[in-house]
């Protein structure tokens, strides 16, 4: 072979390579992050039976980020200080996992979880104080004041144990006690065998318990500029990005988590879901929290990241004003609802009489509803879903008392 054919010869292999560089560069971070064809697959003898018995979690396991790092089954399911243990083909293993078992190695996160309202107050939102030993009420206490040293929820009492256990704590029970000592279950946001960082940034894994009429985070998230952007670019972001280090190139739109917890070019990363918020927007007159500035300083830190200072002090500033509105309309609401109770219209019982639905739904959906969608970007939510079902509510809460005064001959 002559000289001049084999630098034609080199010439064309190298600028096939270069060319094959170059293609392979384009390619969407969804494609250059899936896993090789030589992926670790689980072995021994859990991943043995379990592949022929719940074949599921096997692949599960082998596309997390815990199979990459080599940690094992075992890793996960031995039993930790006060669980109860169980004989399991010839291993002692956990009977029940919890977040202490996740704690062993991710201590960080767990106690930063910990300070959360997903934490303690979570559980004692349904069922009281009544499952938390002393030591716990009083650390959610210097959190949370009033949050876990309370009575049972009385409207789930009035619904129904199969109610309670079913629906209600299908949700809550991210914070529940466990015999453990721990609170809560890091499953709940992560799943079992998924580990997955990826689906905790999913905006419908927060949709779980975030939705519906009370708590329409999801829907709101839907509407918004946000959720529209996400839905239509989702395809080229790259959600598995370790929270430390994500970038707005690995996710140019937030979803709930980059917003609440990610770090985000820098920023700190979280598991305090409370750290960047500055009002009590569950309550019925939602007041700002004692952490008001620092959380509202570190939330648009977040913003900034994608928004101009000017716009982002706009938008909270007609979000406050929305928050301002519904708060003096919920104030006419229970100062009609103290009144009736002055003039004995009303029994000492709750729901038990047909105003105090109405009531209710007026903060604890419409209003809720308003506030929410003023600072999540929900327009419709905010008008509605909120503002409009707020003045009809008010109209029938007036229109009730004026009947329950005249039945009682009251002026």
């Amino acid at each position: 072979m002559s000289f001049k054919s084999i630098f034609i010869s080199v010439f064309l292999g190298t600028s096939l390579i270069v060319v094959a560089l170059i293609f392979n560069a384009k390619r969407p971070i969804t494609e250059t992050s899936q896993p090789s064809a030589d992926f670790v697959r689980a072995t021994g003898k859990c991943a043995a039976c379990h592949r022929r018995e719940t074949a599921a979690i096997i692949h599960q396991f082998e596309r997390s980020e815990h199979a990459k790092e080599g940690v094992t089954c075992l890793d996960c399911h031995r039993a930790v200080e006060n669980q109860e243990t169980q004989a399991h083909k010839g291993f002692t293993i956990a009977k029940h996992l919890t977040a202490k078992n996740c704690s062993e190695c991710h201590a960080t996160e767990y106690t930063q979880f910990l300070r959360s309202r997903h934490a303690a107050p979570a559980w004692a939102a349904v069922s009281g104080a009544r499952d938390f030993t002393a030591e716990q009420i009083a650390f959610a206490e210097k959190y949370h004041k009033g949050a876990v040293n309370r009575p049972a929820n009385q409207l789930a009492v009035t619904e129904g144990e199969s109610a309670i256990n079913v629906g209600c704590l299908g949700c809550h029970d991210i914070g529940k006690p466990n015999a453990d000592g721990s609170i809560g279950s890091c499953t709940a946001c992560h799943a079992r065998h998924s580990t997955s960082i990826a689906l905790a940034r999913e905006p419908e894994t927060c949709g779980q318990c975030h939705m519906g009429p009370d708590h329409s985070q999801i829907e709101i998230y839907h509407e918004s500029k946000h959720g529209v952007l996400y839905n239509a670019q989702k395809a080229d972001m790259n959600l598995k990005a370790p929270p430390k280090i994500l970038t707005t190139a690995d996710m140019s739109v937030p979803t709930c988590v980059t917003c609440h917890l990610s770090g985000l070019d820098g920023l700190n990363v979280t598991h305090d879901t409370t750290e960047r918020l500055s009002y009590w927007l569950f309550a019925a007159v939602s007041d700002k929290r004692p952490t008001y500035q620092q959380g509202q300083d570190t939330m648009q830190e977040t913003c900034l990241k994608c928004h101009a200072r000017s716009q982002v002090e706009k938008f909270y500033q007609e979000a406050e004003g929305v928050v301002a509105d519904t708060n003096e309309k919920i104030r006419e609401a229970t100062a009609l609802m103290k009144s009736l109770r002055e003039e004995g219209l009303l029994t000492e019982t709750s729901f038990d009489e047909p105003i105090e639905f109405l009531y209710f739904d007026l903060w604890h959906y419409y209003g809720r509803t308003a506030k929410h969608g003023a600072f999540m970007g929900g327009a419709d939510f905010v008008q509605w879903h909120g503002n409009y079902e707020l003045l009809l509510k008010m109209t029938e809460l007036k229109k009730i008392a004026g009947e329950l005064r005249e039945n009682a001959g009251n002026p």
